[in-house]
C-alpha cells in the first residue's frame, strides 16, 4: 500500500480533471433557485458560533498574521503552543485513512492530514462535559475544485478560510459542500473522484485513526 502526501493528490486530481471533456454549463433558473438555498443553509451553519469558538479563532488569527513559517506544520505548533500558554487543552492532530481511486487500473492508498485540536470542558447539566473544537488553518482550500460551476465557487468563497467549530458543524459544513461539489462536476461533465465524496473529506478531520504529534 503507497502513501500520497496532499500535494501528489492534488496532481492526482489536476490529472483526472484535464483527462475529462469540460461541459459548458448555464446557470439555469433551476440551479438559482437550489443554489440560493444551499447558501443560506451554509452562512446559517457558520454563523452558529459560541463565545469560546469565537475567542479561539482571535487568539488563532492573532498568531497567524503577519507571521512566515517554513512549513504548514511548523506553524500549527507554533499555534499549538500559543493556546496551550493562553490555558487551552491543544494538540497537533494528524489522521490516517485508507482510499481507493479507480482509474485505468485500481490503486489503494493510504492519506494522512493535519489539523489542531481543543478540547474545551462545559458544564451541561452539572456534569462537565468535553466537545472538541477543530481548528483548520487551510480550510476553504480542502473543498476548491479545479473547474468549478459559479454556484460552487461562490459557496467555496462562503467558507473561511481558518477554521474553528465543533464535529457537528463540520460534518454538516462537509455534507453540504461534497453534494454541492458532485453537481458542479457533474455539470461540467466530470465523473466524481473518491475524494471529493463526503466520506473522504470526512475522514481528513473526523477520522478514528488519529494520532497527536508532539
Amino acid at each position: 500500500m503507497s502513501s500520497l502526501t496532499e500535494e501528489q493528490l492534488i496532481d492526482m486530481v489536476r490529472n483526472f480533471i484535464e483527462s475529462e471533456s469540460e461541459l459548458s454549463a448555464p446557470f439555469s433558473d433551476s440551479h438559482r433557485r437550489k443554489h440560493k438555498p444551499r447558501c443560506l443553509a451554509l452562512q446559517e451553519i457558520l454563523w452558529e458560533t459560541t463565545d469560546t469558538e469565537v475567542e479561539v479563532l482571535q487568539r488563532v488569527l492573532k498568531q497567524v498574521e503577519n507571521v512566515e513559517f517554513a512549513s504548514a506544520t511548523d506553524l500549527k505548533k507554533r499555534v499549538v503552543m500559543k493556546l496551550k500558554l493562553d490555558g487551552f487543552e491543544a494538540s497537533l492532530c494528524k489522521t490516517y485513512w485508507d482510499s481507493t481511486f479507480h482509474c485505468s487500473k485500481v490503486f489503494h492508498f493510504t492519506c494522512d492530514y493535519e489539523y489542531i485540536e481543543v478540547m474545551i470542558m462545559g458544564d451541561k447539566n452539572g456534569v462537565i462535559t468535553p466537545t472538541r473544537l477543530i481548528v483548520d488553518m487551510e480550510f476553504r482550500s480542502q473543498f476548491e475544485l479545479a473547474k468549478p460551476t459559479r454556484a460552487y465557487k461562490e459557496l467555496t468563497e462562503t467558507l473561511p478560510c481558518v477554521f474553528v467549530g465543533t464535529e457537528a458543524k463540520l460534518a454538516k459544513i462537509i455534507s453540504l459542500l461534497c453534494s454541492a461539489a458532485k453537481e458542479s462536476l457533474k455539470e461540467r461533465g466530470f465523473h466524481v473522484p473518491p475524494w471529493r465524496k463526503a466520506s473522504f473529506m470526512q475522514s481528513k478531520w473526523l477520522s478514528k485513526n488519529c494520532k497527536k504529534v508532539s
